[in-house]
């Protein structure tokens, strides 16, 4: 429940109270805290998803959320938010202060303009806007309500109500709505359309607080890259869960970290986390390590990290928390992380692909890409780009012959072997087999010790690989669609939005594998940090022909030659990115 420590407790028989003296010290600590949490709970049954957390949360600071599946980040979230009660423990919120949630429900404002719905994410401006108008439209407007209009104007203007909508308008821009749809009633935008409106509501008027369940899903680069440079510069409290680990560098200033029935707050952002969390790992297994050489290890691995961030333009640099990292907080993690290993049977021969004029126009007539011409090379690790999503997917399912192009010519060389991921696997999973039998029909060596070797590195271990594959998560779905990747031992590796569907922990371990992959691979991921770290050369399919660039993502996106050809490569064709 909300309210100050000591005024409610929702704990069950038999538990302890909160300490007078830890009472007495939080109270006096109050008004410099913003959000608080007081030993709080949170079981299911038998199960408990943590217990006795002691948390402040400071304004000026950007804590995202992390832990495995299941562990309870958007539980926790909806607990700060007040819409789940926990088992025990409280929220503190300092008075006054105003709480903002990116809203999970996208047909809520079916029936409200767009930019009306911005405005209602804060609720005291749209009060008094909405009394005002009320009051104007009076047919006896009396001296009465005079005064009551005088009054509500002066609260207006003191929010600043004079710039609300062009504030809210500039919001919507940002987020990539465009001016001629702000006056659109939401049920007229698609479902990625109404996911940016949510976030500008849930981002407008300056709240106190920020609470931000997967906010970039959905979003192209561009917006993501927007909402990043907004966060960095909000003064106030951010609370974030993402899977994505480039948005999480660059926002987060403390990880919140949800493991061993716990939740532990560290300084620094996610890359940070992970890596000290595997430095610890290592050495805690290196018995024979003295513990003053561990300490160094730990010492120099700090200022590593601290010299190199502070090269960039991360919220950890700007508020210079890196001076506070200590690594006595250092603590291995129980995650547990896949094991993805591509084993090619043979090298990638001379020939690899050759594309010749491929296009291909979209069942509803759009123009997906024109004249798309390249040829891979040995150790091309290429991403596809595309503002169309339906392109992509398209390029894929044309390259694999799964689809015919409308015109072109697609050669692959006679020693590639391909392995695909595509985008949507729910055709491979229509059968009730269990998941051994599921994996054996994709195996030359059909015994199941040997198959279920390789589900056992997708962590699918005992009594889980005899789940029915028609009742699989999205997650566990691509999990043992990599199984049957590595199983194929292909030389060249086709994947079509790899990373949805995945934990922190499997991103990070494809990402791993791919970082090692030295043959041949086309992906296409809306993780930043997959792109970055893996791909060599660049290939963008436009309605105009194609951007074929070798150099990384980064300095791709921050070309401004390559900006402007891009612009021009779409002008005059409808987006639905």
């Amino acid at each position: 429940m909300f309210g100050l420590v000591g005024e409610y407790s929702n704990k069950p028989h038999g538990q302890t109270t909160v300490d007078p003296l830890e009472c007495l010290s939080l109270r006096r600590n109050f008004f410099l805290t913003m959000l608080a949490v007081s030993n709080l709970s949170l079981r299911y049954g038998k199960r408990t998803l943590f217990e006795e957390v002691n948390l402040k949360f400071t304004p000026g600071n950007c804590y995202g959320v992390i832990g495995a599946n299941g562990a309870g980040k958007s539980t926790f979230l909806k607990i700060l938010s007040g819409v789940i009660d926990p088992t025990g423990g409280e929220v503190i919120i300092s008075p006054g202060e105003r709480m903002s949630v990116l809203k999970q429900n996208h047909f809520e404002f079916d029936d409200v303009p767009v930019l009306q719905a911005v405005l209602m994410g804060n609720k005291k401006l749209w009060d008094v806007m909405v009394a005002k108008d009320a009051l104007y439209a009076k047919a006896d407007f009396s001296d009465k309500d005079g005064e009551k209009a005088a009054e509500l104007e002066t609260v207006f203007a003191e929010m600043d109500g004079w710039n609300a909508e062009s504030d809210a308008a500039n919001m919507l821009s940002g987020l990539g709505i465009k001016e001629a749809d702000h006056q659109r009633l939401m049920r007229d935008l698609s479902g990625k359309e109404k996911v940016r409106v949510l976030l500008a509501q849930a981002l407008f008027g300056n709240p106190d607080i920020l609470l931000l369940d997967e906010p970039t899903n959905d979003l192209d680069v561009e917006t993501i890259g927007w909402l990043e440079d907004f966060l960095a510069e909000f003064q106030n409290t951010v609370i974030v869960v993402s899977h994505d680990r480039h948005f999480l560098d660059a926002v987060c200033t403390h990880i919140v970290d949800i493991d061993f029935s716990k939740i532990q707050l560290y300084t620094g952002n996610y890359t940070f986390w992970y890596e000290s969390s595997q430095l610890a790992l290592r050495q805690r297994a290196d018995q024979n390590k003295k513990i003053e050489d561990k300490r160094k290890e730990l010492q120099e691995f700090v200022e590593r990290f601290s010299a190199n961030a502070s090269k960039s333009r991360q919220a950890t640099s700007r508020k210079k928390l890196l001076d506070k990292l200590v690594i006595d907080n250092i603590q291995p993690s129980s995650r547990k992380y896949p094991g993805i290993i591509f084993r090619p049977d043979r090298e990638c021969g001379d020939q690899i692909l050759n594309v010749q004029n491929l296009s291909k126009t979209s069942p509803e007539g759009q123009l997906l890409f024109a004249d798309i011409t390249f040829n891979l090379l040995k150790g091309d690790k290429v991403t596809i780009l595309s503002k169309e999503q339906q392109a992509i997917t398209s390029f894929y399912e044309i390259i694999t012959g799964n689809m015919e192009a409308d015109s072109g010519v697609v050669e692959w060389g006679t020693t590639i072997t391909s392995a695909y991921l595509p985008n949507n696997n729910d055709e491979f999973f229509k059968s009730n087999d269990n998941l051994v039998d599921w994996l054996r029909q994709y195996s030359k060596d059909k015994d199941e010790t040997y198959v279920r070797g390789f589900l056992g590195k997708m962590l699918f271990s005992g009594e889980e690989v005899l789940k029915q594959c028609n009742v699989l998560s999205g997650g566990e779905k691509v999990r043992c669609m990599l199984s049957r990747m590595m199983l194929s031992n292909a030389n060249c590796l086709l994947l079509d939005e790899p990373t949805n569907h995945l934990d922190l922990e499997s991103i990070t371990a494809f990402n791993n594998a791919m970082k090692d992959w030295k043959h041949v691979a086309l992906f296409s991921s809306h993780d930043h940090e997959f792109v970055q770290t893996v791909a060599n050369r660049i290939i963008e399919i436009t309605p105009k022909g194609v951007i074929d660039k070798r150099m990384s993502y980064d300095d791709y996106l921050a070309d401004k030659s390559i900006k402007e050809l891009r612009a021009t490569m779409y002008e005059g064709h409808s987006i639905n990115a």
